[in-house]
């Protein structure tokens, strides 16, 4: 029987590449996308022990719209609470810049370590369709700024193609082990190529 989860787009989907249509109307059909997100993320984490699902964007389960949810207390997996965000952008990123390991749900299995701002600053709009400006750091301004690359059709592996030393998996007791670079670049599944 097919699952929520199973919705989840994954690489080389080529529906991952398109950029996202801005949401005109906080309709019935943008709440129906807001609530399949959350059920494919919990739905997705039920059967990943070792793993949390911080955020989730609609083109993910293939919904062409700028959507995406992201969960209200990263730090804890019994909190399933999500906050929807439509047409999300960044209107600023700044502080120092940090690597730190990503992993995506449309990239079954493999981490990278990525380089982003521990500032930015999103513009969007509440489910409620009520305009909202969030300063965000660290952890949530990484999240952020990893879904609203999905809305344009960027994947984190993106940011790190061609690094050495940059590409990890999950071991059998949920800890993460670096995989050769050679292993992944000639892999036309996951880079599309």
């Amino acid at each position: 029987m097919k699952t929520m989860k199973d919705k989840i787009l994954t690489v080389p989907n080529e529906a991952l590449r398109e950029k996202a249509e801005k949401v005109i109307e906080i309709d019935d059909e943008v709440k129906a996308i807001i609530k399949e997100l959350r059920e494919a993320a919990l739905d997705w984490e039920r059967d990943n022990p070792y793993e949390m699902t911080a955020a989730m964007a609609a083109p993910q389960l293939g919904y062409n719209k700028k959507i995406i949810i992201i969960r209200e207390n990263n730090e804890s997996k019994d909190d399933i609470s999500f906050i929807p965000l439509i047409n999300p952008k960044v209107v600023s990123t700044g502080g120092k810049t940090k690597t730190d390991y990503e992993g995506c749900l449309s990239v079954p299995e493999l981490f990278g370590k990525v380089e982003r701002p521990t500032k930015a600053t999103i513009e969007a709009k509440m489910e409620n369709g009520d305009d909202v400006r969030i300063k965000t750091y660290d952890q949530t301004a990484r999240v952020l700024l990893h879904e609203i690359d999905h809305l344009n059709g960027i994947l984190s592996i993106d940011h790190i193609k061609g690094k050495k030393d940059a590409f990890y998996r999950l071991d059998k007791d949920g800890k993460l082990q670096p995989v050769d670079y050679s292993q992944t670049k000639d892999n036309k599944e996951l880079w599309g190529e």
